[in-house]
């Protein structure tokens, strides 16, 4: 099979007074050692980075002994992780994130616990903070014969982020859970609310709150029945405990001023730092480490918008640059393998956006 190259490197030269990366590297997987090249992207230019780096002494990448995961130790592979972590935060903009994937390694029977150390290391300068620590539960994990061991069947994404402004999507993730949710709900009953009048009328309210609380009442269930929210909850004093933890100021305030308060429900599935997929198995993809299509779509739905550059420094067999390709995002791709730029570059020829559904 022909050997599709990528771009060279002195083709992504560009210039750091003008903030923004070379138009011609955009849209291209370029072969090199991700640090040489990461340092000729200008500073503040990157939306986002989400990559894998390779793991620690797992896996044979193809590249003999050379290049990262290669290392005699667990020192030396942390040192080269975080330097080039460093140049990915230099090159990300203000408003942009980092996310890094990476799995952990059995060390002498024991768990080396890897991604942590790394991700105490990565904010120890102050210069990135940590957002989230999302956890991949695979539904598919490899199954181990250690009969001393329960099977490992997640890994952390560790999402990074410069300042506080950071772009941050959250209707837009997962939102194909939140319209299969909202698509099977059945119509509302005709006596919604009904026991809550009934709880009203035997409170201890006040006349004039009693009055409140039923118009309020009133307007939610309306809101319910026109699709506006999906349901509500109704506290009463004297009747329901106060609100504890992150609810209780403002609930605790309403109930105790006027009587009552309601919690309007949207319907849509709580964003949870836990998302399911399985292993990726990709046909005629020989690159050993594949992480899900799936995952990084919803993570570049998350943290950026269209036309926003995604960059990949450990672009593999291009999953990364698929995905930002599907959600019309540009791409620039960085890998040191010949074989699997051609591989990545096969795929973003077939590239067709598919919402994979894991509910």
């Amino acid at each position: 099979m022909e050997i599709l190259t990528g771009i060279p490197i002195e083709k992504i030269l560009v210039d750091n007074n003008c903030n923004d990366v070379s138009f011609d590297a955009l849209d291209k997987i370029i072969i090199g050692d991700c640090l040489v090249v990461l340092k000729k992207i200008a500073t503040d230019s990157i939306d986002l980075v989400i990559t894998s780096p390779p793991y620690f002494q797992q896996r044979d990448y193809g590249n003999g002994d050379f290049g990262v995961g290669n290392e005699a130790t667990e020192e030396e592979y942390l040192e080269n992780l975080l330097n080039i972590f460093s140049e990915c935060v230099r090159v990300t903009k203000p408003t942009g994130a980092i996310v890094f994937n990476l799995g952990d390694k059995y060390i002498n029977g024991a768990l080396s616990l890897l991604p942590y150390k790394f991700a105490i290391k990565a904010i120890e300068d102050k210069k990135v903070f940590l957002i989230n620590q999302i956890t991949w539960s695979k539904l598919n994990p490899t199954p181990r014969q250690d009969k001393r061991k329960l099977i490992q069947a997640t890994e952390p994404f560790f999402i990074f982020a410069k300042s506080k402004n950071y772009h941050f999507d959250l209707e837009n993730y997962l939102k194909h859970l939140d319209d299969l949710n909202k698509s099977s709900k059945s119509k509302p009953s005709d006596k919604l609310g009904k026991q809550y009048f009934e709880l009203i009328e035997n409170s201890d309210l006040e006349i004039s709150q009693k009055e409140t609380a039923r118009k309020s009442l009133q307007e939610v269930i309306l809101a319910v029945h026109n699709g506006e929210i999906d349901s509500f909850r109704m506290k009463i004093k004297g009747i329901h405990k106060e609100a504890y933890g992150g609810m209780e100021g403002g609930r605790n305030n309403q109930i105790r001023n006027n009587g009552f308060t309601i919690i309007k429900i949207l319907g849509n599935k709580l964003k949870k730092d836990l998302i399911e997929s399985p292993v990726e198995m990709t046909k005629d993809n020989q690159h050993p480490a594949v992480y899900p299509l799936y995952i990084i779509q919803e993570l570049i739905k998350l943290l950026s918008k269209e036309n926003d550059v995604v960059l990949d420094p450990f672009c593999g067999s291009g999953t990364t640059c698929v995905a930002a390709k599907n959600l019309k995002r540009k791409y620039l791709g960085v890998e040191i393998n010949p074989e699997y730029v051609n591989i990545s570059n096969e795929r973003l020829k077939q590239v067709t956006f598919t919402q994979e559904l894991f509910v």
